[in-house]
């Protein structure tokens, strides 16, 4: 599937520290650029994110992973499981998230963290006090906030990838496992 809205073109230098960053210019960004005031901010606010340190980077990468799955963002999912890679994530959780569910790999803090972040997701948010307030006695406050914020963030960005028609751009090719699919409800289109 091709974007909705084709392609713009980017600054070179912008487009070049794209490809020494990641060895090719995101879709996403390219989408985006026709309002270089949404790109820049989204950018800017992106990369305030990786400066949080409060709560795990394997937890907010899973989380990140499973509002992917759940939006069905593709392209979302694919540089995730990218990223995991370079973070030194455990690749076999990181490929299981879609599927987190039915899977025996995850603890069960990331568990809770998965379930956090579905709930997060769902139009409305179906987030309880015992899910909160037992992520809050794990994490702590400060990680619990920073959680929470990264959440709301990776829902706006997978969103807009989704409405924007952004898929998969095979940076998880990659990758040594490939990534599991989402379960299907019944009667459902493919979530990811």
């Amino acid at each position: 599937m091709a974007p909705r809205v084709p392609k713009a073109e980017l600054p070179v230098e912008l487009s070049e520290n794209l490809v020494k960053q990641l060895g090719e210019v995101p879709e996403p960004i390219e989408v985006v650029w026709h309002s270089p005031k949404v790109a820049t901010s989204n950018l800017e606010f992106s990369a305030k994110l990786g400066e949080w340190d409060a709560a795990d980077a394997g937890l907010k990468s899973f989380a990140h992973m499973a509002v992917a799955a759940q939006v069905g963002c593709s392209w979302c999912l694919d540089v995730g499981y990218f990223q995991a890679q370079h973070q030194d994530l455990d690749l076999t959780k990181a490929s299981q998230v879609p599927r987190w569910r039915e899977s025996e790999v995850f603890t069960p803090l990331e568990r809770d963290v998965l379930e956090y972040a579905e709930a997060m997701t769902n139009t409305p948010p179906t987030v309880t006090d015992e899910l909160y307030a037992g992520l809050l006695g794990q994490l702590g406050p400060a990680a619990m906030v920073e959680l929470t914020a990264y959440i709301a963030f990776v829902n706006m960005a997978t969103r807009n990838n989704a409405a924007n028609g952004v898929t998969s751009q095979g940076f998880s090719a990659a990758c040594e496992i490939p990534l599991a699919t989402r379960p299907e409800p019944s009667g459902a289109a493919p979530a990811a």
